[in-house]
Protein backbone atom coordinates (compact mmCIF):
# COMPACT_ATOMS: atom_id res chain seq x y z
CA UNK A 1 0.00 0.00 0.00
CA UNK A 2 1.20 3.63 -0.30
CA UNK A 3 0.80 5.84 2.66
CA UNK A 4 0.87 9.74 2.50
CA UNK A 5 1.19 11.89 5.40
CA UNK A 6 -1.38 14.91 5.61
CA UNK A 7 -0.33 18.06 7.20
CA UNK A 8 -1.30 21.94 6.62
CA UNK A 9 -3.89 23.63 4.80
CA UNK A 10 -6.58 22.59 2.46
CA UNK A 11 -4.48 23.26 -0.32
CA UNK A 12 -1.45 21.18 0.85
CA UNK A 13 -3.88 18.39 1.91
CA UNK A 14 -4.68 18.49 -1.94
CA UNK A 15 -1.39 17.91 -3.19
CA UNK A 16 -0.42 15.22 -0.92
CA UNK A 17 -3.44 13.40 -1.44
CA UNK A 18 -3.37 13.87 -5.47
CA UNK A 19 0.12 12.90 -5.90
CA UNK A 20 -0.15 9.66 -3.72
CA UNK A 21 -3.57 8.85 -5.32
CA UNK A 22 -1.55 8.58 -8.72
CA UNK A 23 1.25 6.96 -7.54
CA UNK A 24 -1.45 4.54 -5.90
CA UNK A 25 -3.43 4.24 -9.45
CA UNK A 26 -0.15 3.27 -11.37
CA UNK A 27 1.06 0.68 -8.83
CA UNK A 28 -3.05 -0.59 -8.46
CA UNK A 29 -2.45 -0.72 -4.71
CA UNK A 30 -4.39 0.63 -1.83
CA UNK A 31 -3.71 4.60 -0.38
CA UNK A 32 -4.16 5.25 3.15
CA UNK A 33 -3.93 8.80 4.50
CA UNK A 34 -1.36 9.45 7.68
CA UNK A 35 -2.98 11.72 9.41
CA UNK A 36 -2.02 11.79 13.28
CA UNK A 37 0.54 15.29 13.01
CA UNK A 38 -3.04 17.40 13.09
CA UNK A 39 -2.90 15.77 17.17
CA UNK A 40 -0.39 18.77 17.33
CA UNK A 41 -1.81 21.19 14.75
CA UNK A 42 -3.22 24.53 15.46
CA UNK A 43 -3.51 26.09 12.36
CA UNK A 44 -6.42 26.60 9.64
CA UNK A 45 -9.37 24.26 9.97
CA UNK A 46 -7.16 20.76 10.80
CA UNK A 47 -7.69 17.93 8.39
CA UNK A 48 -10.35 18.35 5.52
CA UNK A 49 -9.99 16.47 2.79
CA UNK A 50 -13.13 13.62 3.53
CA UNK A 51 -15.44 16.47 4.79
CA UNK A 52 -15.03 19.28 1.41
CA UNK A 53 -14.61 16.23 -1.09
CA UNK A 54 -16.43 13.18 -2.36
CA UNK A 55 -13.55 11.14 -1.41
CA UNK A 56 -13.84 7.65 0.39
CA UNK A 57 -10.76 8.15 3.19
CA UNK A 58 -8.94 5.33 4.22
CA UNK A 59 -6.69 6.69 7.02
CA UNK A 60 -3.49 4.75 8.31
CA UNK A 61 -3.19 3.29 11.69
CA UNK A 62 0.13 2.82 13.45
CA UNK A 63 -0.26 -0.88 12.58
CA UNK A 64 -0.05 0.15 8.80
CA UNK A 65 2.82 2.68 9.37
CA UNK A 66 4.83 0.17 11.64
CA UNK A 67 4.17 -2.59 8.38
CA UNK A 68 5.70 -0.44 5.98
CA UNK A 69 8.35 1.31 8.33
CA UNK A 70 9.26 -0.74 10.92
CA UNK A 71 11.19 0.67 13.71
CA UNK A 72 11.08 3.91 11.55
CA UNK A 73 7.32 4.46 12.47
CA UNK A 74 7.74 6.60 15.22
CA UNK A 75 7.11 10.04 14.65
CA UNK A 76 9.84 10.99 16.75
CA UNK A 77 12.60 9.01 14.39
CA UNK A 78 10.63 10.35 11.24
CA UNK A 79 10.75 13.79 11.96
CA UNK A 80 14.49 13.15 12.79
CA UNK A 81 15.24 11.12 9.79
CA UNK A 82 14.00 14.61 7.49
CA UNK A 83 17.34 16.39 8.52
CA UNK A 84 19.21 15.51 5.08
CA UNK A 85 22.52 15.04 6.82
CA UNK A 86 20.72 11.82 8.27
CA UNK A 87 19.04 10.63 5.02
CA UNK A 88 21.61 7.16 4.63
CA UNK A 89 19.58 6.17 7.54
CA UNK A 90 16.31 5.90 5.70
CA UNK A 91 14.56 2.90 5.09
CA UNK A 92 14.32 2.64 1.03
CA UNK A 93 10.20 3.03 1.45
CA UNK A 94 10.38 5.97 3.62
CA UNK A 95 10.16 8.47 0.87
CA UNK A 96 10.72 11.97 1.94
CA UNK A 97 10.91 14.90 -0.78
CA UNK A 98 14.39 15.71 -1.56
CA UNK A 99 13.28 19.70 -2.62
CA UNK A 100 10.60 22.10 -4.07
CA UNK A 101 10.92 21.33 -7.59
CA UNK A 102 9.26 18.26 -9.14
CA UNK A 103 11.27 14.70 -8.52
CA UNK A 104 11.35 12.23 -11.42
CA UNK A 105 12.56 9.72 -9.23
CA UNK A 106 9.03 10.07 -7.95
CA UNK A 107 7.07 7.37 -10.64
CA UNK A 108 9.75 4.97 -10.31
CA UNK A 109 8.91 4.31 -6.45
CA UNK A 110 7.47 1.19 -5.28
CA UNK A 111 4.22 0.12 -4.65
CA UNK A 112 4.96 -0.28 -0.72
CA UNK A 113 6.00 2.88 0.46
CA UNK A 114 5.10 6.32 2.78
CA UNK A 115 5.54 9.14 1.46
CA UNK A 116 6.36 12.37 3.34
CA UNK A 117 6.58 16.17 1.61
CA UNK A 118 4.08 18.68 0.05
CA UNK A 119 4.73 17.59 -3.70
CA UNK A 120 3.71 20.74 -5.30
CA UNK A 121 3.44 20.35 -9.03
CA UNK A 122 0.95 18.91 -11.47
CA UNK A 123 3.62 16.77 -12.72
CA UNK A 124 3.29 14.41 -9.98
CA UNK A 125 -0.48 13.50 -10.73
CA UNK A 126 -1.09 14.79 -14.51
CA UNK A 127 -1.72 11.71 -15.64
CA UNK A 128 -5.20 11.02 -12.92
CA UNK A 129 -6.47 14.18 -13.39
CA UNK A 130 -10.05 12.72 -14.44
CA UNK A 131 -9.48 10.84 -11.38
CA UNK A 132 -8.82 13.36 -9.15
CA UNK A 133 -11.12 15.71 -10.66
CA UNK A 134 -14.09 13.27 -9.97
CA UNK A 135 -12.31 12.67 -6.41
CA UNK A 136 -12.69 16.73 -5.45
CA UNK A 137 -16.22 17.17 -6.49
CA UNK A 138 -17.60 19.40 -2.87
CA UNK A 139 -19.74 17.09 -1.09
CA UNK A 140 -21.76 19.74 0.78
CA UNK A 141 -24.56 21.74 -0.81
CA UNK A 142 -24.41 25.97 -1.01
CA UNK A 143 -26.59 27.65 1.34
CA UNK A 144 -28.51 30.88 0.16
CA UNK A 145 -25.74 33.18 -0.24
CA UNK A 146 -23.02 30.89 -1.81
CA UNK A 147 -26.02 29.45 -4.41
CA UNK A 148 -26.89 32.94 -5.03
CA UNK A 149 -22.95 33.92 -5.53
CA UNK A 150 -22.74 30.68 -7.61
CA UNK A 151 -25.41 31.98 -9.61
CA UNK A 152 -24.06 35.21 -10.46
CA UNK A 153 -20.87 33.74 -11.57
CA UNK A 154 -22.08 31.51 -14.25
CA UNK A 155 -24.15 34.42 -15.60
CA UNK A 156 -20.92 36.98 -16.32
CA UNK A 157 -17.44 36.72 -17.42
CA UNK A 158 -15.85 36.23 -13.93
CA UNK A 159 -12.91 36.51 -12.80
CA UNK A 160 -11.57 35.32 -9.52
CA UNK A 161 -8.76 37.43 -7.66
CA UNK A 162 -7.57 36.07 -4.26
CA UNK A 163 -5.44 37.85 -1.94
CA UNK A 164 -3.76 35.83 0.53
CA UNK A 165 -2.80 37.28 3.72
CA UNK A 166 -3.69 35.94 7.11
CA UNK A 167 -0.87 33.83 8.47
CA UNK A 168 1.23 35.35 5.65
CA UNK A 169 1.08 39.10 6.69
CA UNK A 170 0.79 38.03 10.72
CA UNK A 171 3.30 35.58 11.48
CA UNK A 172 6.77 36.85 11.23
CA UNK A 173 8.42 33.26 10.16
CA UNK A 174 5.77 32.48 7.57
CA UNK A 175 5.99 35.92 5.97
CA UNK A 176 9.35 35.90 5.90
CA UNK A 177 9.40 32.54 4.01
CA UNK A 178 6.46 32.97 1.58
CA UNK A 179 5.76 36.81 1.07
CA UNK A 180 2.55 38.36 -0.39
CA UNK A 181 2.15 39.28 -3.80
CA UNK A 182 2.74 42.81 -4.28
CA UNK A 183 -0.23 45.46 -5.45
CA UNK A 184 1.82 45.76 -8.34
CA UNK A 185 1.22 42.02 -9.28
CA UNK A 186 -2.22 42.15 -8.59
CA UNK A 187 -2.36 45.75 -10.71
CA UNK A 188 -0.90 44.22 -14.09
CA UNK A 189 -2.95 40.88 -13.52
CA UNK A 190 -6.00 42.88 -13.86
CA UNK A 191 -4.77 44.68 -16.16
CA UNK A 192 -4.09 42.09 -18.42
CA UNK A 193 -7.17 39.75 -17.82
CA UNK A 194 -9.02 42.90 -18.40
CA UNK A 195 -7.33 43.85 -22.35
CA UNK A 196 -7.94 39.57 -22.68
CA UNK A 197 -11.83 38.98 -21.36
CA UNK A 198 -14.89 41.33 -22.34
CA UNK A 199 -16.95 43.18 -19.87
CA UNK A 200 -14.73 40.97 -17.02
CA UNK A 201 -16.60 41.05 -13.51
CA UNK A 202 -13.92 40.60 -10.83
CA UNK A 203 -14.91 38.37 -7.70
CA UNK A 204 -12.50 39.03 -4.76
CA UNK A 205 -11.41 36.48 -1.93
CA UNK A 206 -9.38 37.41 0.55
CA UNK A 207 -8.76 36.50 4.50
CA UNK A 208 -8.50 40.00 5.30
CA UNK A 209 -11.43 41.92 2.50
CA UNK A 210 -10.56 45.08 4.45
CA UNK A 211 -7.28 45.61 3.40
CA UNK A 212 -8.43 44.64 0.27
CA UNK A 213 -10.92 47.37 -0.04
CA UNK A 214 -7.86 50.16 1.61
CA UNK A 215 -5.06 48.88 -0.93
CA UNK A 216 -6.21 46.86 -4.07
CA UNK A 217 -6.65 49.30 -7.05
CA UNK A 218 -10.37 47.78 -8.51
CA UNK A 219 -12.52 49.60 -11.33
CA UNK A 220 -15.72 47.99 -11.15
CA UNK A 221 -17.32 46.36 -12.03
CA UNK A 222 -16.49 43.85 -8.86
CA UNK A 223 -18.00 42.07 -6.17
CA UNK A 224 -16.04 41.35 -2.55
CA UNK A 225 -16.81 37.48 -1.32
CA UNK A 226 -16.41 37.88 2.30
CA UNK A 227 -19.18 35.11 3.94
CA UNK A 228 -17.16 32.14 4.11
CA UNK A 229 -15.44 31.92 7.33
CA UNK A 230 -13.63 29.25 9.67
CA UNK A 231 -15.15 25.68 8.29
CA UNK A 232 -17.02 26.98 5.42
CA UNK A 233 -13.62 29.28 4.14
CA UNK A 234 -13.24 26.05 1.77
CA UNK A 235 -16.49 27.20 -0.03
CA UNK A 236 -14.05 30.67 -1.11
CA UNK A 237 -12.12 27.50 -2.94
CA UNK A 238 -15.14 26.32 -4.66
CA UNK A 239 -16.38 29.18 -5.88
CA UNK A 240 -12.59 30.46 -7.09
CA UNK A 241 -13.17 27.29 -9.68
CA UNK A 242 -16.70 28.51 -11.01
CA UNK A 243 -14.99 31.37 -12.28
CA UNK A 244 -14.50 31.57 -15.99
CA UNK A 245 -10.70 33.09 -15.07
CA UNK A 246 -8.50 33.00 -12.43
CA UNK A 247 -6.10 35.73 -10.71
CA UNK A 248 -4.02 33.57 -8.20
CA UNK A 249 -1.88 34.51 -4.91
CA UNK A 250 1.28 32.49 -4.05
CA UNK A 251 -1.20 29.84 -2.50
CA UNK A 252 -1.78 26.36 -2.85
CA UNK A 253 -5.44 27.43 -2.10
CA UNK A 254 -6.06 29.47 -5.14
CA UNK A 255 -3.90 27.14 -7.17
CA UNK A 256 -6.30 24.57 -6.69
CA UNK A 257 -9.28 26.39 -7.45
CA UNK A 258 -7.77 27.95 -10.83
CA UNK A 259 -6.42 23.95 -11.35
CA UNK A 260 -10.21 23.16 -10.42
CA UNK A 261 -11.77 25.21 -13.20
CA UNK A 262 -13.01 23.07 -15.83
CA UNK A 263 -12.66 25.99 -18.91
CA UNK A 264 -10.55 24.82 -22.04
CA UNK A 265 -10.15 28.51 -22.54
CA UNK A 266 -9.47 29.96 -19.02
CA UNK A 267 -7.11 32.32 -17.99
CA UNK A 268 -4.98 32.02 -15.02
CA UNK A 269 -2.66 34.69 -14.04
CA UNK A 270 0.23 33.25 -10.98
CA UNK A 271 2.67 35.30 -9.59
CA UNK A 272 6.21 34.61 -10.72
CA UNK A 273 7.35 34.95 -6.86
CA UNK A 274 5.40 32.18 -5.06
CA UNK A 275 8.51 32.43 -2.34
CA UNK A 276 10.46 35.46 -0.44
CA UNK A 277 13.27 32.96 -0.01
CA UNK A 278 15.49 32.44 -3.41
CA UNK A 279 17.39 28.65 -2.92
CA UNK A 280 13.33 27.50 -3.87
CA UNK A 281 12.80 26.42 -7.69
CA UNK A 282 9.43 27.26 -7.95
CA UNK A 283 8.93 26.30 -11.90
CA UNK A 284 7.14 23.47 -11.56
CA UNK A 285 4.35 24.75 -9.52
CA UNK A 286 2.88 26.30 -12.44
CA UNK A 287 0.60 24.47 -15.28
CA UNK A 288 2.20 24.64 -18.34
CA UNK A 289 -0.89 27.23 -19.74
CA UNK A 290 -0.78 29.89 -17.15
CA UNK A 291 0.48 33.62 -17.77
CA UNK A 292 3.49 33.80 -14.96
CA UNK A 293 3.88 37.91 -13.75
Amino acid sequence: MIISNIIGGLGNQMFQFAAARALAMRKNVPLKLDVSDFATYGLHQGFELGSVFNIAIDLAGSQDVRKILGWQSSPRIRRFLLRRRFAVLRSSKLVIEPGFGYWNGFHNLPGDCYLSGYWQSEKYFHDAAVLLRRDFTFRQPFDNTNAECSSLISEVNSVSVHVRRGNYANDAFTSATHGMCSIEYYRQALQLVGQRVPNAQFFVFSDDICWVKKNLPLDPPFHYVDFNHGSQSFNDMRLMSMCKHNIIANSTFSWWAAWLNPGVDKIVVAPRRWFNIEHHDTRDIYCSNWVVL
